[in-house]
């Protein structure tokens, strides 16, 4: 069989290689960094670990196949995977509060009923019928296929059913998810609830398509999960499945560019020696048959020495992505009992948040929309006296974080955790600098996942590039961003590779 040079060793590109290599493959996987995982961190101090990537995993079947494709041992028998429950708290900008179940349509609606007022519940489960036909139109080609050809027939149609909106004596249907809020929810609490799954995202709920609404629906329907230890843990079963399955692995060995010959990608070249520059007498040339690049546009760019090869009639690759701040949080106290896993404080300023995040004029919301995790995992703080909490925002890409604008966050954050002042005994904070440092995306951007509609815009490049024997793969590539897509991808890819161009995809 083959040999194949995999660059970057994110979810997408473990998920590859151990496909590729039980298809018999020889797989050598080369990571500038020196670990395995990509966005799946982890900090520790003081007895204190923190993932500083996703923290949940949702729809756990695309990472059960990997699995159960790449040997015997299920994911289960690699990981303690816990379903989360509730599914998370939403504390809403007027204060009212309100638990939602996980994976339960009865036990939701019954919640939002409780808390928002009768008829809340029933519009919200309405809403989640239509998002279910949303899924169903789009799941197969933005999730289990390469990106057809004629990729416009999804980004020109709209799968979600809107409701005829009647004003003025005419009847419209909402395009975007903020009118899906306004137009069908009617009641802002409710907006607010869909429009945190898109901010969740880094994307702008008045300008996301309608489609959007397969983001609460993947949690809705599939659940939230997490894994006992921190989600690194998962990255972790990743690797030592590509082990398993003797995949090579180089850590502290950055690719310089990629090879190629006759128009087709024949290798890598390694960097060497940073010192000596590149194309050096220290760099290596390592051969291979085909080349998967588990990285971000800008630095494909410089591996083939120009532009990223789509273009033309091909999704161009996203730029300009929205970024995270992270703060960590070692609080002393436990953990109280009934905590939710996770909490979702609002904003209190929709519109200002909006535009700081997403206007022409980017900048750190004063009242930003935080999340909250905090996992009832012994294994995350040193003893049962203190407790670990991480605190996510989505934040503009490319953005400096100073010190009040930590501030706002903490005082975002009291108002799910009220005695946070007095029980914290340090923080720290990851910037989009350090996601940039981390991934080389500009400014730090995290892709999104892909959905249809949106004339295209929330595509995201095929798998397959214009340099034969060339792949990406991960959350820069079709399907996108999110632990689930970033493994679908490393499906695609190695369904491309083994089966060849006519591959449709698994049954």
């Amino acid at each position: 069989m083959g040999r194949i040079a995999v660059i970057g060793a994110g979810t997408g590109a473990m998920a590859a290689a151990a496909r590729l290599a039980v298809a018999g493959h020889r797989v050598v996987v080369y990571e500038r960094a020196s670990t395995y995982g990509g966005a799946l961190g982890r900090f520790e101090r003081d007895g204190f670990t923190f993932d500083t990537g996703p923290g949940l995993l949702r729809v756990p079947a695309v990472l059960r196949d990997l699995f159960v494709k790449t040997g015997k041992e299920p994911l289960e028998a690699c990981v303690d995977l816990a379903q989360v429950d509730p599914s998370a708290r939403h504390v809403f900008a007027d204060g009212t509060e309100v638990a939602l179940p996980n994976a339960s349509r009865a036990g939701v609606v019954a919640a939002l009923d409780q808390a928002l007022g009768a008829g809340a519940g029933e519009r919200w489960g309405d809403f989640l019928v239509r998002a279910r036909e949303a899924w169903d139109r789009t799941r197969r080609p933005l999730l289990e296929e390469p990106l057809w050809p004629n990729w416009q027939v999804l980004a020109d149609r709209e799968p979600y059913p809107a409701v005829p909106h009647r004003r003025m004596l005419r009847s419209r249907r909402a395009g975007t998810l903020a009118e899906v809020g306004a137009w069908e929810l009617r009641e802002p609490r409710l907006a607010a609830l869909l429009e945190s799954h898109a901010l969740a995202y880094g994307l702008d709920p008045r300008s996301a398509p309608a489609s959007a609404a397969v983001l609460p629906y993947m949690e809705h329907a599939f659940g939230t999960w997490y894994v006992r230890g921190g989600m690194r843990e998962l990255a972790r079963a990743m690797y030592e499945r590509c082990l398993a399955r003797r995949v090579e692995f180089r850590f502290g060995t950055p690719v310089g560019r990629i090879v190629e010959k006759d128009g087709r990608a024949v290798g890598v070249e390694l960097a060497g020696d940073p010192s000596a520059g590149q194309g050096s007498a220290t760099a290596a040339v390592e051969d291979a048959d085909f080349v998967v690049a588990g990285v971000a546009p800008e630095v494909l760019d410089r591996l083939v020495g120009g532009a990223v090869p789509h273009g033309g009639d091909e999704v161009a690759p996203q730029r300009g992505a929205p970024s995270r701040l992270t703060v960590l949080l070692a609080l002393r106290g436990g953990r109280p009992a009934g905590v939710a896993h996770r909490t979702v404080v609002h904003t209190t300023d929709r519109e200002e948040e909006l535009e700081r995040l997403f206007g022409e004029r980017p900048g750190f919301p004063a009242a930003p929309t935080v999340t909250l995790a905090r996992p009832d995992d012994p294994a995350l703080a040193p003893d049962a006296e203190h407790e670990a909490v991480t605190v996510t925002v989505t934040v503009p890409s490319g953005l400096g974080v100073f010190e009040h604008d930590v501030e706002r966050v903490l005082e975002a954050a009291r108002r799910a955790v009220p005695d946070l002042r007095e029980r914290l005994l340090w923080h720290e904070v990851r910037t989009p600098a350090d996601i940039a440092e981390a991934t080389g995306a500009e400014g730090g951007a995290v892709p999104a996942p892909a959905l249809a509609g949106a004339s295209g815009r929330l595509l995201h490049p095929s798998n397959r590039t214009r340099v034969p024997g060339l792949f990406t793969v991960g959350g820069w590539a079709h399907p996108g961003g999110g632990l689930p897509h970033a493994g679908m991808s490393g499906a695609l890819v190695s369904g491309l590779i083994v089966e060849g161009p006519d591959f449709r995809g698994s049954q």
